[in-house]
Formats: C-alpha cells, structure tokens, sequence
C-alpha cells in the first residue's frame, strides 16, 4: 500500500508539472509558498505537482531541490531522494546524508510489513532494512543522536525480520545504559520478548508504551494492546487479558468515514479486536463463545482470511475438523501468505489421521515463514506425532469385590513405531493383571505385537497377544476400529476371542471368552454427546452376557480454564446361566446422575497441571434383590512436564450391592505418555 500510494503520487506529479512549466517567473516565490503550506497541511502529492513546475523553470534552485528531497523522502521515495541529494549546490554534507539514509531504513522498515516482492524469500524486505539500520546503529563515525535513532528502528527491524534473539540483547544493553526507549520501540522489543516466551517483561514494557502513547495509532501501527493482551494471557493474567481486549473492542466503532467516500467503511481496528477477543476465548477453553462470535463476523466479511483462518481453530477445538478444514482451505485461498492457516490445515488432518498431505503443506508453511514460531511448533508437534509413541498405565485396587477380590492390580503397555508410509504403525503390547481372591491369587499375562492402520477419520487395528499364565492358554486375537463418520457421528468395535474384560475369578476357574463391545457416538460439539454402546461376551463354560449403557453428557457451565457437565449414564445386563463362580447376575440394570469438573491449575506454555473430579450417583437393581444406591468418586491431576511428555495419577472410590451384599473398591491409577 506505501508502495501504491508513492507511484500514483509520482505520477500525478509528472502529469501536472508539464501543464505549469509556463509558469512566469514572478509566480516563482508565490509557487514556493503554496508548496510550503501544502506540505504543511499534508497535501505532499500538490505540493510535489507544484514543486516540479518550479523544478522546470529553474533547475538549479537549491531551496526547490531541497524541498523536491524532502518531499520525495516524506512519500518513501527515499531511494530517488538520495539519488538526488548529491546534486544541490553546495552538496549536503556527510551528516546530511547520513539522515537520508535513516530515513530511507525507517521506510524500509515500513515495507517490510507489506507483501514480498518474492513470497519463497518472505524476509528478503525486512532483512534489508536490518542491514541498513544496523549500519547506522554501528557506525561510531555518526553522532550519537543519530546512532540512537538507527538503533531504536533496528530494534524494529530485528522484530519484524523474525530476529527476536539480537532485538533481546540490544534492548538489555540500552536498559544497562539507562536509556530511555519511545514507545515504538518498546512495542518491538515487548513482541520479541513475547516470542521468546518473557510474557511478564513483555507486559511491562507493553504498558509504558500505552503510557508514553495511548493513541491513536496511525493506520499503518498495530494497536499494542492487542500485544498486552497476549502477553496478560501468557503470564497468566486471564482477568487483565479479559479487560484489556473487552474495552479496547468496546471502544472502537464498527464503522469509520473517510474523506472522499460517501458511505461509511468497516473499522480495521474494530475488526482486530473484535477478532483477537474472540482467539482469547478459545485458547481459555471457551472455544463456543469464540466461534458464535467468529461465525457472525465471517457473515459480514466472507473475503476476510484472517476471520476464517480463526473461524477454523474454533471448529477444530470444538471437534469439528472436516468444517475447519474447509474454512483452512478458503483463508490459504483468499491469503497466501497467511502461513497459520496452513497450520491449521495440517492439524485439521492429523485430527481426521489422515497423514498423507501434512508433510507436504508444513513444508509450504515453512518455505513462506521460516522464522514462524507457530510453524516451528507444529513441525515438532508433528515430528513426535509420527515417531514413536508409549504409554503406560497401572491400576491399584483394594476392597472387597466378587471380580478383583481383596486386593488387585492391572497394568497395560505399549509401543508403537513411527509411522509408516503415512499409513501404518507396528506395535508391541503387554498386559498384566493380578487378583487376591478368597479362593487364592490370580494372575492374567499376555504379550503380543499388532498393526494399525489409518485413513481419513477412520482408525483400524488387528493383534495377537499370547498367554503367559498358567490359568487360561489361549492366545487372545483382537481386531477393532473407530471410525469417524462425520464431525457428528462415529462408530466403533472391539472384537476379541480371550477379551481383557473376562473377570478375574472366571480367569482363576480357567474360563475366558469371546467379547464383542460396539459403540455409536453422536457428538454435536464440546457441550453435548450422546453413546449408546452394546456388548456381547460368549464365556467358554457356555454362558453369554449381553449388555449395554448408554449416557448423554452436557455442559452446564464454562468459564476460563474451567468446565463443569453433568450428565445421565443407564445400563444393564443379561447373562443365560447364573451357577457361576464369578459374578453373573440373570438380569441387572443400573442409572445414575454424573458430573464432572476440570479446569487449569497452572500452565506456562507446554507445561500445564489440570485436576479433574468425576461424580456419579444412582442406583442399581439386581433381579432377586433389593435395589440399592450406588456412588463413584474420582479424583485426577495430569502433568504435562514438557512437549509430549504427559503424567497422571487419579485416586478413586467406588461402592455399590452385588448379590445383596454392599462391596467397596479404593483405585489408584497412574499414567504415563510420550510421544504425541
């Protein structure tokens, strides 16, 4: 835009000087002074129009030429200025020079902010304009005023070129010196130490610039509080983040009136609020807020990439990834620059498992931005996704229960390898699982190695896991899969000919058997989800248990970092025999009212503790018997210590009849995932 502005300025300039170059000369001082007030109202395009009239009838007038670079300089011609500099009589000196070569880095600086001339070298522009500040910020001949200036616009230049590291240093050593920084400055250096992830120092400085310059902001300077934001946000300071985008959106008007244009024109700064409250609210976990905002923007601006680069983000944290990746699709068509909306697109694809692309598009991503910190994320993120993947899990129980006896515990592991051809992984799997029944103790071992495979929005996998106990033989072939119809509906089975759900004490008799657990899920987004899911177990002493639950789930309260559902869960079961030894009512069905907590406890970027509290409370029937109450309380913490390095431990209680006699069950479960 610069750029545009300064051609048509240049070009109504060599129209119009032709049309007064049979200026007389007495008009010579009269032509002067209304080029003086036309600069000094802002009309520089008039007063360049004039000024070459002059220029025609008297080439070699100092004070014309002068002003001719003075004015060129004002529009960003600075390259023409300095061409023309050494041609005034006498020849400016050194120093003179010296400033023109500020002036034309600080409009290089202001270039950079505009589209490359070339998109695969994106940093070229603003490389330059660091080259050139530098030499002035360095160079010990200069005055030190004028070595001041150069490094206050180089701090600006070190940001924009994506060099926040050197803007860090050269701004620690100015603070040694005492030195005062402007505003502008300040806003630099408080986004470069945003990237390297000082959000409270960045804060502080965000809000001495607001001080020494609350705005308004020229049209070409981005507003600071939107930066304050992030960096309230970063450090933790949801509520100051919160005031600070809420009256900023507040105070800015939806439209703006610009002189020449009869109708009104949507406020830019409106819509950056407005866009940025909304990003605040999904990266706190109010990802419902966000898009309703976000979708009614996108109504009045179809065309603006950045609203549906957003509008993406929320429809992906919302579950919705086929939807967010057609809003990817249209921000990366309407802006290809927009290197996020290329992020999205990749993580809109591993969500849906469909892997083939991701390579592909983060390489764009990186050619258009290599110095991107979003981009440098998701290429780790994604370099740990297809790599090798861990997991453990164990389970402590103790109580009294006819299945895990007085005392029990189960502890599952696996590993799988990177990905292969976008498709495949292989692993390798162990479980165990050990019960201190009255009747004595037993045991169930199985190892085995699998495959699975991965399609868009759908996930299969076949094992084999042999026994390595005494108590069952039989080696346990397992197949199943998930598959993600649409954004809103999945299926899922499990099929197994030793399944893992086989009681212990049946385990302890030598008796296994065939399970088949199926699954339809109907999820309309974060807030509500309904699953019906039905079972079929086929024990090898000749009984079958059929059984289903089925739970609706909903959102009842969100706030930053905090959710709370509530939800309704009802079973039941059938077994055709009863004269087992383990627990095998003929009929029982069961409800009960559910509620769960979560929220954030602490995060400063990839490390983050959450607790989560699970509730549920009803009652179970058991045919032959008294109906009775029964409860659930869990209580967990998972720890991200650092990207892809995820810890949990939750203690739990559970408490319910079976045959007529109230049994009990303390849990302590941990967990452990690397990978991604």
């Amino acid at each position: 835009m610069p750029r545009g502005r300064l051609c048509l300025a240049l070009a109504l300039a060599i129209q119009g000087h032709a049309a007064l170059a049979a200026t007389p000369a007495a008009n010579r001082d009269a032509l002067m002074a209304q080029v003086r007030d036309e600069r000094a109202q802002g009309h520089r395009v008039d007063a360049l129009r004039h000024l070459q009239a002059i220029l025609d009838q008297w080439p070699d007038d100092r004070e014309a030429r002068e002003m001719n670079v003075a004015l060129l300089t004002e529009l960003g011609a600075t390259t023409r200025a300095r061409q023309l500099a050494p041609g005034v009589q006498p020849p400016p000196t050194a120093l003179d020079l010296a400033r023109l070569d500020a002036d034309h880095a600080a409009h290089e600086i202001r270039w950079a902010d505009g589209e490359p001339a070339n998109p695969n070298t994106p940093y070229a522009e603003a490389d330059k304009a660091v080259a050139d500040a530098r030499k002035l910020a360095d160079d010990p001949s200069l005055p030190a005023d004028l070595r001041r200036r150069g490094t206050f616009d180089l701090l600006v230049a070190l940001d924009q070129a994506g060099r926040p590291d050197e803007a860090i240093q050269r701004y620690d050593a100015l603070k040694k010196e005492g030195v005062d920084l402007p505003a502008y400055a300040e806003r630099a250096v408080a986004d470069a130490l945003l990237v390297r992830r000082r959000p409270l120092e960045s804060a502080a400085l965000y809000e001495d610039s607001i001080r020494k310059d609350p705005g308004p902001y020229a049209s070409t300077d981005s507003e600071p509080r939107i930066g304050l934001m992030y960096a309230y946000s970063e450090s933790g300071q949801t509520d100051k983040a919160f005031a600070t985008i809420d009256e900023l959106a507040a105070r800015e008007q939806p439209w703006v009136r610009i002189r020449g244009i009869r109708l009104p024109i949507q406020n830019p700064r409106k819509v950056d609020a407005d866009l940025n409250a909304a990003v605040l609210r999904n990266y706190v976990g109010m990802p419902r807020s966000a898009y309703d905002q976000l979708y009614a923007m996108s109504r009045e601006a179809p065309t603006n990439a950045q609203i549906r680069r957003e509008l993406g983000n929320t429809e992906l944290a919302r579950g919705w990834p086929r939807r967010a990746l057609d809003d990817f699709h249209i921000a990366s068509t309407l802006d290809r620059r927009d290197v996020d909306a290329l992020v999205g697109e990749a993580e809109a694809y591993r969500a849906l498992n469909d892997y083939a692309q991701v390579d592909e598009i983060l390489a764009e991503a990186e050619t258009r931005a290599d110095r991107n910190g979003r981009v440098d994320r998701a290429e780790r993120a994604w370099q740990r996704e297809k790599g090798w993947q861990f997991d453990i899990s164990t389970e402590q129980g103790k109580g009294s229960s006819p299945d895990y006896g007085d005392r029990d515990a189960t502890t599952q592991a696996s590993i799988a390898s990177p990905l292969i051809d976008d498709h495949w992984r292989v692993m390798a799997l162990g479980r165990y699982s050990t019960a201190d029944l009255p009747e004595g103790d037993v045991r169930r071992t199985r190892f085995g190695v699998g495959i699975r495979g991965y399609a868009q929005g759908f996930m299969a996998y076949v094992q084999a896991l042999p026994s390595a106990d005494r108590y069952v033989g039989k080696t346990a072939l397992e197949t199943g899969f998930d598959w993600s119809l649409t954004d809103h509906w999945a299926l899922a089975a499990d099929y197994s000919t030793a399944g893992e759900d086989t009681p212990l004490r049946a385990q302890y008799y030598g008796v296994s058997a065939k399970t088949l657990d199926t699954a339809v899920t109907w999820r309309a987004s974060e807030l509500t989800q309904a699953r019906l899911g039905v079972s079929r177990d086929k024990f090898s002493d000749g009984n079958t248990r059929t059984g289903w639950l089925a739970s609706v789930i909903q959102r009842v309260h969100t706030e930053p970092n905090l959710t709370i559902d509530g939800g309704v869960e009802v079973g039941g079961s059938m077994n055709t025999d009863t004269d087992r030894p383990y627990f095998n009512p003929r009929r029982d069905n069961s409800y009960a009212l559910t509620g769960r907590l979560e929220n954030l406890l602490g995060q400063f970027y990839e490390r983050s503790v959450t607790q989560r509290i699970d509730v549920a409370v009803g009652q179970y029937a058991e045919k032959g018997y008294a109906t009775d109450w029964m409860a659930t309380v869990r209580y967990g913490q998972v720890f991200q210590a650092r990207e892809g390095v995820r810890l949990g431990w939750g203690i739990g209680w559970h408490n319910q009849p079976y045959d007529g006699r109230r049994e009990h069950r303390f849990v302590l479960d941990l967990t452990l995932h690397w990978g991604e």
